[in-house]
């Protein structure tokens, strides 16, 4: 059995910290190929290293006199960050080496993506003397192509081939290499993508996702005081809670492993004994609860246009829909009636081109009535259950009724995984807790 595990940077901060996941790992042998992230926070107030190297560089870019002396600063309080973690795990490994390069190519310019990868990088040497693991570094055997988008053959091919003969190792999370050899990042929570793409490179039985919450849960601990955990969650449901807020794991961790077949497992270091979130292509376990989870995003604006007869005019909807891609603005839902439509935008984009986008629209298809109406929210009720269990729809409205929310929208995709909501943002935790209450709490 083989087992690919990737700790974030919380769960790296400081030495006490390694400690933990060193522990985490020599208590399962299965536990063979480990992806660090950049160490974290330690405390509240503090800074992360990615964050620290994005600053040096950027002291590095100035080429000001007066700015040496902060580079030089800035950089030693990073190694000493790296050095007070080896200290404290009584390793004798000296990075001054590294960071000679790492100062010599700061000097050269040699760009951002690689600032923010020597995060990984560091910890990863780290890490590999600690664990007595091999080390090796992403970028031989990561890779982007020429315009910048992740090469998935390329890669799976050399890393599946130089680990075929690496019992165990570690592989710095975050970053790889462009064909020119100069380093190339994920985006940020880009070591989950690493961690999924060294899964399915050496066939991982399980894909354990070390973190400092036990899992997902049902709903926003910032809006829903101790809200439940989710014990095990399809790969379909995790993407529309995550493209709606839900920022656990990186959702392009999941493309490697589905098709593989391979779990994920959402894992707490500060509490190993918790289960946490298992994350799987198809259970027929039955969930807890009717629903899986509930997650949301403000700051909506909705554009509601009016015409009669407007279901029998063959290419009113690739019109309308062409207005809002020639102003470069992506829509998120658009629920219809027989002579209506509304399409739901991010209010930022939209502000902008407001006029722009009414005058197109008008110009078209000629609609009877244009609408705006801003400062909404919407709310994603997701879980498999659903489609099983009669009146979901029926306690949502209820439940936001008696809460005294009005729904200025609601629309059910045909798989009946989810249900979106639009309500005011002035209503919009309200509404969480009210769904959250009639499904989880009191399961009416």
């Amino acid at each position: 059995m083989k087992k690919v595990v990737k700790f974030g940077g919380s769960s790296l901060a400081s030495a006490e910290q390694f400690k933990k996941v060193g522990y985490i790992i020599r208590q399962d042998d299965t536990r063979r190929y480990v992806v660090p992230s950049a160490p974290g926070k330690r405390f509240a107030g503090d800074t992360k290293v990615t964050d620290m190297l994005y600053s040096c560089y950027l002291l590095a870019l100035r080429e000001e006199e007066e700015q040496e002396e902060e580079f030089e600063a800035l950089l030693q309080a990073i190694k000493e960050r790296y050095d007070e973690i080896i200290s404290g795990l009584g390793l004798h490994l000296d990075l001054e080496p590294e960071f000679r390069v790492i100062r010599e190519n700061f000097s050269r310019k040699i760009g951002r993506d690689y600032a923010a990868s020597r995060g990984e990088y560091l910890n990863g040497l780290v890490m590999a003397e600690y664990l007595g693991y091999e080390f090796i570094d992403a970028a031989e055997v990561i890779f982007f192509k020429e315009s910048g988008n992740f090469d998935a053959r390329k890669t799976n091919r050399v890393l599946s081939e130089r680990l075929s003969s690496c019992e165990r190792a570690v592989i710095p999370g975050f970053y790889g290499a462009l064909p020119n050899g100069k380093i190339k990042t994920f985006s940020r929570g880009g070591s989950d993508v690493t961690g999924s793409i060294v899964a399915k490179a050496v066939h991982a039985d399980l894909y354990e996702n070390w973190t400092d919450v036990s899992g997902f849960l049902v709903a926003d601990p910032g809006i829903v005081k101790n809200p439940k955990a989710i014990d095990v969650i399809t790969y379909r449901e995790l993407r529309e809670l995550s493209y709606m807020g839900a920022t656990v794991l990186h959702e392009d961790a999941i493309f490697p492993v589905r098709g593989e077949g391979i779990p994920i497992n959402i894992r707490n270091t500060n509490a190993p004994e918790d289960k946490g979130t298992l994350i799987v292509e198809a259970t027929c376990r039955t969930p807890r609860f009717t629903i899986t989870g509930i997650a949301g995003k403000r700051d909506f604006a909705s554009i509601t246009i009016e015409k009669a007869m407007m279901n029998g005019q063959v290419g009113f909807c690739h019109k309308v829909l062409g207005v809002f891609a020639e102003n470069d603005i992506s829509i998120e839902h658009m629920p219809s009636g027989i002579d209506t439509l509304t399409i739901f935008v991010h209010q930022d984009e939209f502000e902008e081109k407001e006029q722009k986008v009414i005058a197109g629209i008008h110009r078209a298809v000629e609609p009877d009535l244009v609408e705006l109406e801003s400062d909404l929210a919407l709310i994603a009720v997701v879980g498999r259950g659903m489609k099983a269990t009669r009146g979901t729809s029926g306690r949502i409205f209820s439940a936001l009724a008696h809460a005294n929310v009005n729904v200025k929208m609601i629309d059910q995709g045909s798989s009946e995984l989810n249900i979106i909501i639009g309500v005011r943002n002035h209503d919009f935790d309200a509404a969480i807790r009210a769904i959250y209450d009639i499904f989880v709490t009191t399961q009416i």
